[in-house]
């Protein structure tokens, strides 16, 4: 009997063993490829040091296995883990970086991509929010030092091995920025990576495609390869609201569909689009970043490769002031609607401002009447997300019908929207409270708590 078991036990941990070391080699050609994406922004974008971005983004458990080699000539990093898994991004300007995938170096490097926008004005003389000159004075009423209180305690650090890094915060009251701080190595300046904030732009490129007749929400999705499959009731509202019932695992910490995706697909859009039908569209919410990459290509055959890529620059960015914005390419030449923008804090205070306006800008709207409530109410789906309810590419935070106390944020009115990003990035949008609250972070493990953050803030605005 204790021989059997010793089998067995034998046999369990060598399956187990095997099935560790499949993880590791299928996961190797995602950390270096991570690594070396993030690094090739980070540097030729952000402008930020190898040594910086080593030590924190690129510096947690298991991506600190990766060796790199930044090659300031060619604006390129190559990145492996013990010399297996080699993988290299390519910086090109104003398209970002791109890890090569699918495709070779000279190939990606020869695409003939028109990158030409309109011309973007000089902000250092105009007020904010169109410009960067802010006043000295702010709003009547507003409680300064509750402000800064707020902020002090959204940077401070908590007292155990788990840090918040917050690296900007920016608040905006009726238009007027009454608080901004930045860590040490930010400034207004820097363009930091949104990462799933850049849904929300997604959905602003939409708006202004339906805006322009070119698009409807409620029409089947425009995808060819779905037109004779049980995919063919997939409309475009439900991949804005995440219920298109495709197949899409997120996992960040393995190989899974997201990361798969991200860092050895060459069309990121076309690998979701060759997803199964797991549910019924339209009612099952799944949080994929597939279907986000699926809008982007969509925007990409509406609008016609030819003013595809001056597109988002021309009819939102430097219409509302957002001059300091990048959205970044997958090697297929589509944008990377679910996680490449770099931005600048105030430039998605601008963005998100567009939407507390109700998608007016100066007078000009830019996004059709009724789109930002299309935005901000949660689909029918059935929603199990820990997260919250999700209108369409924007968080919401929706009572239920009957508990009005049963919300995200219990303490913050039932109008706040945000645009959210992996490990901490966040536009929050409180209308019925003229607010605007950006933050910038690294958070491992002690996240920031955006009810008490925003309740905080609240505290201090004129009652």
């Amino acid at each position: 009997m204790k021989t059997r078991i010793k089998k067995t036990l034998k046999y369990f941990f060598l399956v187990v063993l095997i099935c560790f070391l499949v993880f590791v080699w299928k996961f190797l050609p995602i950390i270096s490829g991570h690594v070396a994406k993030e690094m090739c922004s980070d540097i030729f974008i952000s402008g930020r040091t190898p040594d910086d971005i080593a030590q924190h983004e690129t510096g947690i458990f298991l991506y600190n296995l990766a060796s790199y080699t930044v090659n300031m000539e060619d604006s390129s990093v190559s990145a492996s883990v013990l010399g297996f898994a080699k993988r290299k991004a390519i910086y090109r300007k104003g398209l970002g970086a791109t890890l090569i995938n699918g495709i070779s170096e000279t190939e990606l490097r020869n695409q003939h991509i028109d990158v030409t926008s309109a011309f973007s004005f000089n902000q250092d003389t105009i007020n904010f929010p169109q410009g960067n000159r802010v006043n000295d004075t702010i709003n009547a009423g507003v409680d300064k030092e509750q402000i800064n209180a707020a902020i002090k305690d959204a940077f401070n650090e908590p007292y155990n091995k788990q840090q918040r890094q917050t690296r900007t915060v920016v608040i905006v009251y009726d238009g007027q920025i009454i608080g901004e701080k930045y860590a040490n190595g930010y400034s207004v300046n820097s363009k930091q990576l949104s990462w799933s904030m850049t849904k929300g732009i997604v959905n602003a490129m939409i708006g202004i495609l339906v805006q322009k007749g070119k698009l409807n929400i409620n029409s089947l999705a425009p995808i060819d390869q779905w037109k004779n499959d049980e995919r063919n009731k997939i409309t475009i509202a439900s991949l804005m609201h995440m219920s298109s019932g495709l197949r899409f695992w997120w996992f960040s910490a393995g190989p899974s569909d997201l990361t798969n995706m991200l860092f050895k697909e060459k069309n990121m859009s076309e690998f979701a689009i060759d997803k199964s039908l797991k549910d019924e569209p339209g009612n099952v919410f799944n949080y994929s970043d597939g279907t986000a990459n699926i809008l982007s290509y969509i925007i990409r055959k509406t609008v016609g490769d030819k003013d595809y890529y001056r597109f988002p620059y021309e009819q939102l960015f430097h219409k509302i002031g957002m001059n300091n914005t990048l959205l970044e390419v997958d090697a297929s030449g589509t944008f990377v609607g679910s996680s490449y923008c770099y931005a600048t804090a105030r430039d998605w205070a601008r963005f998100g401002l567009l939407y507390a306006n109700d998608g007016v800008w100066n007078g000009e709207r830019i996004l059709p009447e009724g789109w930002v409530n299309f935005t901000t109410k949660a689909s029918n789906a059935k929603n199990s997300s820990k997260a919250g309810k999700y209108g369409a590419l924007w968080w919401t935070n929706e009572a239920d019908k009957n508990n009005p106390a049963n919300k995200k944020y219990p303490h913050v009115p039932s109008d706040c929207i945000s645009c959210q990003g992996y490990d901490g990035q966040y536009v929050w949008v409180i209308p019925s409270k003229k607010l605007v609250v950006v933050r910038f972070a690294f958070e491992q493990g002690s996240n920031l708590d955006p009810d008490i953050f925003l309740s905080e803030i609240i505290k201090a605005l004129p009652k």
